[in-house]
């Protein structure tokens, strides 16, 4: 996996790219028992109805957690993110990196591209002296550029939704099981889960008629993910950070290389 380096944040995208086939796929085993929760459909058939529901979606709100003691160590890795993103390429949201490597405020409009980072990022991104004048220089506004340039284009592929619906297109395993129906966050999930490898991946569906993903997730060593999906079809925020408040992508230098 990539590390995030500067304002090139693709690593949350790489993050969910390898997240999710892991929660859909593993090798077939014993058929499963029939769901309940779902009435009379298979926890494969549960599945592959959320799997549907996310693929076409135009739009959700997804808040990523990588709990894990090496993202939790580290400054180059997301540990949490919480960004409304549609099919268009547009989001807005927040991204946190673990160590603590600060926390970045994400706009995202066709290709222009608003990151306010917080005075933690500016100090792990460029140690000593120089993090803490550009953090005083940069405080409180907005980086303005577009996806072409080299800082910036890792938000591209974080940003756009198509890039998680194009990794979810797996088939649910057979030995998928289900269990019990519980309730996250005042949302009534039944969870569906295999193991392989030492790992249990887990997809929280919604017990409504419409069966859609509310959450993956995937335990193992040095590992607990989880992805959560909610507002789905819900337009992204239009609203772009007034001029007066950014600076253009130019006037920030490179980072030095770790």
């Amino acid at each position: 996996m990539s590390r995030t380096h500067g304002f090139a944040i693709a690593t949350s995208a790489v993050s969910m790219a390898l997240l999710l086939p892991p929660m859909l796929f593993s090798p077939p085993t014993s058929a499963a028992a029939p769901a309940r929760a779902g009435g009379n459909q298979s926890p494969q058939e549960l599945a592959a109805q959320a799997e549907r529901g996310l693929r076409n979606a135009t739009s959700v709100r997804l808040v990523y957690e990588d709990r894990s003691a090496t993202a939790r160590s580290s400054k180059r890795l997301p540990t949490a993110m919480d960004l409304a993103l549609d099919r268009a390429g547009n989001c807005a949201g927040t991204m946190t990196l673990g160590g603590h490597g600060g926390t970045v405020q994400i706009v995202k409009r066709g290709t222009d591209v608003w990151l306010k980072p917080d005075a933690a990022f500016w100090k792990a991104e460029y140690p000593g002296k120089r993090g803490v004048g550009l953090a005083t220089t940069f405080g409180n506004r907005y980086i303005h550029g577009s996806t072409s340039s080299n800082l910036l284009a890792g938000i591209a592929s974080t940003c756009d939704l198509r890039e998680i619906q194009d990794v979810a297109k797996v088939s649910a395993p057979s030995s998928l099981k289900e269990g019990l129906a519980t309730t996250l966050n005042g949302t009534q999930v039944v969870p569906l889960s295999f193991q392989v490898n030492g790992f249990t991946s887990t997809l929280y569906v919604t017990t409504g008629k419409n069966h859609r993903l509310y959450r993956a997730a995937q335990k193992g060593p040095d590992t607990d993910l989880s992805l959560t999906f909610t507002g789905y079809n819900v337009p992204v925020p239009r609203t772009t950070p007034p001029a007066g408040q950014t600076v253009d992508i130019s006037r920030v230098p490179q980072p030095p290389r770790s």
